[in-house]
């Protein structure tokens, strides 16, 4: 009876194990990521081994429920202990594997900072429906993104800044309606930005910079009511600055640097929610408009680099706060007014401008 009792315990326990452990083939899924990529020195893969991919395997998270498995974390610049025992960061080389599509209960991938893996985001990534989260940032993918990315209706986050994508933003794209935060800076990324990116409701930060994105700056931006953050800076962007991008509630940083826009400052800029303003290094022209108060307030106004003429706007002085100021390299004349903020900034703000004069520079 014991022995019997004993044999049911066992039958028992291997059922129980065997519901809560992850799927066969979730684990073949996973055994092709890991084949696929090459860690030599951390050992980030060393537990991937065992039946039970749900428990214990480094970076797999898997659903309470289905025992799916749900996230893949891997980073190769963290405070995990495995960093800290190694004194130093991770380096991976390989690629993602189609195969990481089989896994269809997939809520987030993080495969960042690992400097080395190459290749092109998988097609078959937009088939995840549950997707949330993909993050790929600093590796060496190449490629395009896929062209049905907009299938992803629970994205939120889309980060595969600082890699050698290119082509174009899929107009997809702007399909993505949970989309909160966009990061593709510091790629090969070229085309125009989509006609109807503002459809992107949620969006709070929409980082482009360190592309070579071309045409003009849509005005559709400016319905993001959620945007805050804005860097569209180190691209080929011409044309106007949409007055309306003024007007928006919470833009808080607006950096268009490095790009050859054209045409004169709206008022709307220089009267708004931003605080953070970087119009360096364009064809910007006409004269600064005078429309500083007591509500303006400013980390950074750079307007160096442009054609800016006549004289500095005297209302500056009527600012709340002016952190950091650059009006170089310009067309600017006349007497520098005194007072905060001019009285903390140096001659670098001010230099090469056709006939400025006045502290810091030259006596009047």
């Amino acid at each position: 009876m014991q022995r019997l009792c004993s044999i049911i315990l066992a039958i028992l326990l291997a059922v129980f194990s065997a519901v809560n452990s992850c799927s066969p083939s979730n684990r073949a899924a996973l055994l092709a990521l890991k084949a696929a990529l090459h860690e030599p020195h951390l050992g980030i893969f060393d537990s991937w081994t065992g039946a039970d991919c749900c428990h214990n395997w480094y970076g797999v998270s898997c659903d309470a429920e289905s025992h799916q498995v749900a996230d893949i974390n891997l980073r190769g610049e963290s405070e995990d202990p495995i960093f800290e025992r190694a004194h130093r960061t991770g380096f991976m080389t390989g690629f993602i594997p189609p195969e990481i599509c089989r896994l269809t209960r997939l809520s987030s991938i993080t495969i960042a900072d690992w400097k080395g893996i190459t290749g092109e985001i998988p097609k078959c990534i937009t088939t995840l429906s549950f997707l949330r989260i993909l993050d790929l940032i600093g590796n060496k993918i190449s490629g395009e993104i896929p062209a049905d990315i907009g299938k992803l209706q629970r994205l939120t986050v889309l980060n595969i800044a600082d890699n050698q994508i290119s082509g174009r933003i899929p107009a997809s794209l702007t399909g993505l309606s949970s989309l909160m935060h966009l990061d593709l800076r510091n790629n090969k990324i070229s085309g125009p930005i989509p006609r109807k990116f503002g459809r992107l409701r949620m969006l709070s930060r929409a980082l482009l910079s360190g592309n070579q994105i071309s045409g003009q700056i849509p005005g559709s931006i400016s319905r993001i009511y959620r945007l805050a953050d804005l860097d569209l800076s180190m691209n080929n962007l011409s044309g106007v600055i949409p007055p309306s991008l003024g007007k928006m509630a919470v833009l808080a940083t607006l950096n268009l640097d490095c790009n050859k826009i054209s045409g004169t400052i709206p008022t709307t800029l220089l009267s708004s929610s931003i605080g953070n303003l970087n119009l360096s290094r364009n064809a910007l022209e006409g004269k600064i408009p005078d429309v500083f108060g007591p509500g303006s307030y400013f980390t950074v106004i750079d307007l160096a680099y442009n054609k800016f003429s006549g004289p500095i706007p005297r209302t500056l002085a009527a600012a709340s706060y002016i952190g950091h100021l650059d009006l170089s390299y310009n067309y600017l004349c006349g007497r520098i007014p005194t007072g905060a903020p001019f009285d903390h900034l140096d001659t670098s703000s001010f230099t090469h401008n056709d006939c400025l004069c006045g502290k810091p520079l030259k006596v009047c």
